[in-house]
């Protein structure tokens, strides 16, 4: 049975043009502090793999500024002056649209592989921003905002998704899985309101996109360039990215089809017994993937082996939310304890198995912006995952941790 459960939008009203942006509340902020009327609202910047997104958030409200957005496409393939110039001209359209509104202190939520203290790019053979490795993001970026470098911090996209997620959507939850599917997979394990990146419970540095099915990387099979891919090569036929690919599915091709689900049962295949090691109160996904949830749902759910999933339709300002809640907290990246979440109840993370249900319990309630969907699946599937994870070609799941 799925059960949907929609409320109040984190954007007050959807930003067209120059649309007017309230003044700052004068409270408190999201850690606790007073946020002061020279603080105002806190900046966030999403980076997307082609897109740039800025807006202001209200830390008090937990929302997204109404008419703050400010979004940007980006070449993935670009040089690193032409990515720097977009980001920056993006915050500095923020700026100009909430004059003397805005805190001084920007959150950047970034995808990885990225030097998060430091404020330089790694990437390399990730398919996008090669332009950017080694590249001092944060100097650069603080030059052309006329900030100083240490105004700027940094987190991974789908640790900020997750930060927000859990403030939109279970605030009082213990553990929270959140993943992000669009380009790339990312994934964030959060104990409370603490990042885990390290232990048995989680996979390397928490990046699901570091396991591997069959010898080969997850987004080699599970992301959209894989699945358009994929598809190409059966049919010869090039579709425009996974809109298109899952309107086919839709309208009955039985290759569309078959390509989404065998990418998300493998997806979900590889996840499942992280999830039944880490024993989440509540799994959340967002990113461009879920507007086909219809199609990609069911069968990611069925190999998860979890009851209740959360979607969020607007990932971005639940990245947003995020970003600009580790923007607000004092300590800087450097000084933040990375710890590792230790077992708990009647999970097993030895052997990827779970001796209780972890899939029969909760189901959120009050979803803000996004919907509560079901699954067939019980919660023992996600032990049979872990214990089968070896024989599906899953490499890097807790049964074969040392």
């Amino acid at each position: 049975m799925t059960e949907h459960r929609t409320a109040a939008p984190t954007e007050g009203a959807a930003a067209t043009g120059r649309a007017s942006v309230p003044p700052a509340s004068h409270a408190t902020s999201g850690d606790g502090r007073s946020a002061g009327p020279a603080t105002g609202y806190r900046p966030a910047v999403e980076v997307g793999g082609s897109h740039v997104t800025a807006a202001a958030v209200d830390l008090v409200a937990g929302t997204v500024v109404a008419g703050s957005r400010c979004r940007a496409a980006l070449d993935p393939a670009a040089d690193a002056d032409t990515l720097l110039a977009a980001i920056a001209a993006t915050a500095r359209e923020l700026v100009d649209r909430c004059p003397g509104r805005i805190a001084d202190r920007w959150g950047l939520a970034v995808p990885g592989p990225f030097d998060y203290a430091t404020g330089i790019a790694r990437y390399r053979g990730v398919g996008k921003f090669a332009s950017l490795r080694d590249v001092p993001v944060g100097d650069r970026l603080a030059e052309r905002l006329g900030v100083r470098p240490d105004r700027l911090r940094f987190l991974n996209d789908a640790s900020a998704f997750a930060l927000g997620a859990r403030r939109l959507q279970a605030p009082d939850a213990g553990r929270l899985a959140a993943f992000t599917l669009g380009t790339g997979v990312g994934s964030a394990f959060l104990d409370g309101d603490q990042v885990v990146e390290d232990g048995p419970l989680v996979p390397p540095e928490g990046r699901a996109d570091r396991l591997t099915i069959a010898g080969r990387p997850l987004e080699d099979t599970a992301s959209t360039r894989a699945m358009t891919a994929r598809y190409a090569q059966r049919t010869g036929r090039q579709v425009d990215g996974l809109r298109e690919l899952t309107a086919l599915a839709a309208a009955g091709d039985e290759i569309a089809t078959e390509t989404v689900h065998a990418a998300m049962t493998a997806l979900g295949t590889a996840l499942a017994p992280w999830l039944a090691g880490f024993g989440p109160d509540v799994v959340v996904f967002g990113g461009s993937i879920t507007a086909a949830w219809p199609i990609v749902g069911p069968p990611l759910l069925a190999a998860l082996g979890v009851d209740t999933v959360v979607v969020l339709p607007d990932g971005e300002a639940a990245a947003l939310l995020g970003a600009a809640t580790h923007a607000a907290t004092g300590a800087r990246p450097a000084d933040e304890a990375v710890h590792s979440a230790p077992g708990r109840g009647n999970v097993g993370p030895a052997d990827g198995t779970a001796t209780g249900a972890p899939g029969d319990g909760n189901v959120v309630r009050g979803a803000a912006g996004g919907h509560v969907v079901g699954g067939a699946a019980g919660g023992s599937a996600a032990g049979r995952a872990g214990a089968d994870a070896g024989r599906t070609g899953v490499q890097g799941s807790p049964a074969s941790t040392p």
